[in-house]
């Protein structure tokens, strides 16, 4: 075990953003407390002052029945009251789950009223162990939506797609392509970020479809650029690899729309493996290359 006082502040500071990001929320002491120990002293006390308590109440009545020359009053003892307890939650069903998402998205005629509808459902777990919903966010109008697969520790504390290091380094994937984080639109498959960053159960996904679908829909983006394995496989079906995604295009059907989606590396591929820029650099390329074009086209047109 190493303790807090080995590790310098940087070493320190290091190992609190890691515990964080892995979903730790509690510290421990740095020495073992015995819990059953202590609560077993602590009945003990209380006993005792029971029993003092019992043994002192005779001698009480009697001392007052002999200054007064009054009978005893007749106690009566009371059953303890026990404290009612919570209302457990209701379990919705996911299927029932995913119907009420997909009411609730399609009734939104805007981004700011599909906000407001996400931040009243309730029929995704995810949400109770989130610090709060992770929404899009950028240009409502955008040729370019950014799509992630859920929001990461930082985004959760910010409330922010694409915060912290991950979010520096989106900005300049950004950049070397021609792009600002103020043009795009950015946001995650996910709006609520799981426990240790786990990977969304099935049912999670097909419950927070609708609200990424319904996005998509408003935002009309003109193409989609999604990053990291489960962002891909969400839209492109299948099991593969982002290795395996990544840098072609393919259209997916939202809405009655047709829009060309690429896929490539997440910032997060990048920081873990840095020789894996120079693929994401290549993707990239051909991305701006297609919406470079398309743009061009529009505008002749």
């Amino acid at each position: 075990m190493i303790s807090a006082s080995d590790l310098d502040a940087a070493e320190l500071a290091a190992l609190l953003a890691f515990h964080a990001d892995a979903g730790v929320e509690w510290l421990l002491e740095e020495q073992p407390v015995d819990r059953f120990a202590e609560f077993e002293a602590m009945r003990a006390a209380h006993a005792a002052r029971q029993g003092a308590a019992s043994a002192s109440s005779p001698r009480q009545a009697e001392d007052t029945q002999a200054r007064t020359g009054s009978a005893p009053a007749r106690t009566t003892t009371r059953a303890p009251q026990r404290e009612a307890a919570p209302a457990p939650s209701v379990a919705i069903p996911d299927g029932q789950a995913v119907a009420d998402a997909t009411f609730v998205a399609s009734s939104a005629r805007t981004l700011a009223e599909l906000r407001t509808a996400m931040e009243g459902f309730g029929g995704c777990n995810l949400k109770n162990s989130a610090r709060g919903l992770v929404f899009a966010e950028g240009n409502a109008s955008p040729s370019v939506m950014v799509i992630g697969p859920m929001p990461n520790a930082d985004d959760d504390r910010e409330g922010l797609p694409f915060s912290g290091r991950q979010g520096a380094m989106l900005d300049r994937m950004l950049t070397g392509i021609g792009l600002s984080r103020a043009e795009v639109l950015l946001s995650n498959v996910i709006p609520w970020r799981p426990p240790g960053n786990r990977v969304p159960s099935g049912a999670e996904s097909d419950i927070c479809r609708p609200f990424i679908e319904r996005q998509i829909a408003l935002a009309e983006p003109s193409h989609l650029l999604l990053l990291g394995n489960f962002a891909a496989r969400f839209f492109f079906g299948g099991s593969q690899t982002i290795h395996q995604l990544r840098g072609e295009w393919r259209e997916i059907d939202i809405a009655g729309r047709t829009i060309p989606a690429f896929a490539t590396l997440h910032p997060q591929d990048l920081a873990a493996a840095p020789v894996s820029k120079r693929l994401a650099w290549q993707d990239l390329l051909v991305f701006r290359a297609r919406i470079t074009e398309s743009g061009a086209a529009t505008a002749k047109g």
